[in-house]
C-alpha cells in the first residue's frame, strides 16, 4: 500500500526528539505531520529543528486535527491515560510510552476507550522489535535451555539531571515505572514463550517480594523476588541511583543464557552455556523504534493487531501494580 499514516505528537520530550521522530521520519510507512507543545519556546525550538507541517499550541488542537491519523503519547505518565482516551475519542490511533498507565484500572480504561472507538493501541515498548530479542525468543523455543528454573533481568542508571520528570510523585515518578517496566516486560515475555502462552496469557506469579529505595516518595531503586507455578523464580531489578547496568539471563536445565544490553538495539552477542561450553551468537544492530513505527502504521493500515497486544500491556501493569503494593 502506498498511503501513509500521518503521525501527531504530545509534546516536545527528548524521547520523542531524539529517538521516536527520527524513527517516524525514518518509516517506510508514516511521516511526522503535527507536533503540539504548551510552551512557545519549545514549539519555536520545533519549527527550527524540524518545521513540520503543522504546530499547535495545545493538546486539545492536535487531537482535533483532521490531518493526523496516529497520536504518539510521550507525556508524563500520569498524563497517560487523559490523552490516550482523548485521542481514542477524536478517533486517533494511539501509540502509547510506556508504563502505559499509573495502574491497571487506568489501562483497562484506556484500552476500552480504544475499542469502542475503533482505533488501534500499542504500548511503546521498542525493545520487542529488536534482533537481539528475536533471537532470546528463538533459543527459548529451540529447547536448548531445558527447562527453565531462573530469570533474571535489571535495568539502572544514573539519574542526575536536576527536576527531572521521573524523580516527580505526582507525574508518575519512580524506577520501577521508567526502567523497571522493562525486566518485568522482559519476564513475562519469557514466561509466555517457555509455556506456549498467547502474549500477556501466561501465568502470574504466585508470590511476590520487594525491596525499595524511596526518595521524596519515589522509588529510586526497586528489587523484586517472583516465584511462578512450575518452579521458576525470577529476580528483577531497576534504579535511578547507580552505575547503568542494563542485562539479562536465563538459566534452564541444559544451559543458561546471558542477554546484555538486553533492552538496547546495538550489535553485539549473546552468550550460551552448555557446561564446560561457552557459544557467542551474534546478533546485528537493530533500528527497533523504526520497526516499532512501522508495525504500527501497518496494523492500522491492514486492519491487524500490532506485534504488542492489549492483554499483554493489561499484564504488565497488573504485577506492576502487585509490586507497588508488596511491603
Amino acid at each position: 500500500m502506498n498511503q501513509k499514516i500521518r503521525w501527531g505528537v504530545l509534546g516536545w520530550a527528548r524521547i520523542a526528539r531524539n529517538e521516536v521522530i527520527p524513527a517516524l521520519q525514518r518509516s517506510s510507512n508514516g511521516l511526522l505531520q503535527a507536533v503540539a507543545s504548551r510552551s512557545e519556546a519549545k514549539l519555536a525550538e520545533c519549527r527550527a529543528a524540524l518545521n513540520p507541517p503543522a504546530l499547535h499550541n495545545s493538546y486539545e488542537a492536535l487531537l482535533a486535527d483532521p490531518t493526523v491519523d496516529a497520536i504518539y503519547n510521550p507525556l508524563p505518565n500520569a498524563l497517560h491515560k487523559e490523552w490516550t482516551i482523548g485521542a481514542a475519542e477524536a478517533g486517533k490511533h494511539v501509540l502509547c510510552e510506556k508504563p502505559v498507565a499509573l495502574n491497571a484500572a487506568e489501562a483497562r480504561e484506556m484500552i476500552a476507550a480504544c475499542r469502542a472507538n475503533g482505533v488501534v493501541f500499542m504500548e511503546a515498548f521498542m525493545y520487542r522489535y529488536s534482533a537481539r530479542t528475536a533471537k532470546v525468543v528463538e533459543l527459548l523455543r529451540s529447547g536448548v535451555l531445558g527447562e527453565i528454573k531462573f530469570i533474571h533481568s535489571q535495568f539502572r542508571f544514573l539519574l542526575n539531571r536536576p527536576g527531572d520528570v521521573r524523580r516527580e510523585a505526582g507525574l508518575g515518578g519512580g524506577s520501577l515505572y521508567d526502567v523497571g517496566c522493562y525486566p518485568v516486560n522482559f519476564t513475562g515475555l519469557v514466561v509466555d514463550t517457555v509455556t506456549s502462552s498467547a502474549p500477556g496469557a501466561g501465568p502470574q506469579p504466585e508470590g511476590v517480594q520487594v525491596a525499595r529505595t524511596d526518595v521524596n516518595g519515589v522509588d529510586e531503586q526497586f528489587s523484586a523476588l517472583l516465584r511462578y507455578p512450575g518452579g521458576i523464580t525470577a529476580s528483577l531489578h531497576s534504579g535511578f541511583n547507580a552505575q547503568t547496568r542494563i542485562l539479562s539471563e536465563i538459566v534452564g536445565t541444559k544451559g543458561a543464557l546471558e542477554i546484555p544490553t538486553t533492552f538496547l538495539g546495538n550489535a553485539g552477542n549473546l552468550t550460551l552455556l552448555s557446561g564446560t561450553e561457552r557459544t557467542e551468537i551474534p546478533v546485528p544492530e537493530s533500528d527497533r523504534y523504526r520497526l516499532q513505527a512501522e508495525d504500527f502504521a501497518d496494523a492500522i493500515l491492514k486492519k491487524r493487531p500490532p506485534l504488542l497486544t492489549p492483554q499483554e500491556t493489561l499484564r504488565n501493569m497488573e504485577l506492576i501494580d502487585r509490586l507497588y503494593a508488596a511491603r
